[in-house]
């Protein structure tokens, strides 16, 4: 009966030691990998808004008349006085270093003032003008950003438009024969355009201020036709003012449409985190039936 008693017992012993061993044995779940949240950049949206102020600084390279075809012409201090410029824009962020803008601009009038020798005939005599020139430019603009540091964020662009340019009350003044003759207003269309380079400072994420430079080029313009202070007028003879060009500074500001709206226009896109990583639960073997031990009697 003992010996029985004790096989039994081996028998139930045997297999809970083996599944002991299996469970010591059982690998642990490798802990879940740490998550890191990315950094949310933020971003202009699409689209904006822009104004802009500031002053020209304009040069004319020849004034020429049909008068003058056989005469020797030589030019004498032909400039312009500066003049304030006022313009609006809307422009698109293509990307974070690419964006358009169409501009509107006027370009108040600034005084002219030059003079000219001529040789006609074996007679030499000076020919001195004054007039104010205005423009209404238009512009479609493309501007590479160059990166951020501290907010400063330096570009270069190009521009390409057409600009009509109006010359206001030409006068000229021969003082060897006392002289004198009259333009009319005029206007003119024209091709034109812009080369830019400048530095933006972000305000606020809706807003930017920039200072610029610009060449531009507003090609030609032409007065009235001229007639003399006794109105006589043989032929006709608008004054040609060749090639205009100016190098212009600008103060601008930048607002986003999302400044308007109160919300952003392109929608950031944040990531989820993965789930939680759960380990398997640690599997419990079956309590081993025994069935009562009953003595023999």
């Amino acid at each position: 009966m003992v010996a029985r008693l004790t096989l039994s017992m081996v028998a139930v012993l045997v297999p809970l030691g083996f599944g002991v061993a299996q469970a010591a044995d059982y690998s642990q779940p490798l802990p879940p990998p740490v998550y890191v949240q990315p950094p949310v950049v933020e971003e202009f949206s699409s689209w904006y808004l822009r104004g802009d102020i500031g002053f020209t600084n304009q040069q004319v390279r020849d004034l020429t008349n049909v008068q003058d075809v056989n005469n020797s012409v030589q030019n004498v201090g032909l400039g312009f006085d500066s003049s304030a410029l006022f313009g609006l824009g809307v422009g698109y962020y293509v990307n974070d270093w690419l964006r358009l803008d169409v501009t509107g601009e006027y370009r108040s009038k600034a005084n002219f003032h030059g003079t000219q020798v001529i040789t006609s005939g074996g007679t030499t005599y000076t020919d001195e003008y004054t007039a104010s020139k205005s423009e209404w430019l238009f512009l479609l603009n493309g501007y590479v950003d160059l990166g951020t540091w501290s907010g400063f964020t330096p570009f270069v662009g190009a521009g390409v438009g057409t600009s009509r340019n109006t010359i206001h009350s030409f006068q000229d003044v021969n003082t060897v024969t006392n002289g004198v003759a009259f333009g009319d207003t005029a206007s003119k269309w024209n091709f034109a355009w812009a080369l830019h380079a400048g530095v933006a400072y972000k305000v606020t994420k809706n807003v930017a201020i920039e200072f610029a430079y610009r060449y531009v080029d507003l090609g030609d313009a032409e007065s009235g036709d001229l007639y003399t202070y006794l109105g006589g007028n043989a032929v006709n003879n608008p004054m040609v003012f060749k090639s205009l060009t100016s190098h212009d500074l600008k103060l601008g500001v930048r607002v986003n449409f999302d400044a308007f709206s109160g919300g952003d226009y392109r929608p950031v896109q944040y990531y989820a985190p993965p789930p939680v990583y759960a380990p398997p639960p640690v599997y419990q073997p079956a309590p081993v039936y025994q069935p009562p031990l009953r003595s023999r009697g």
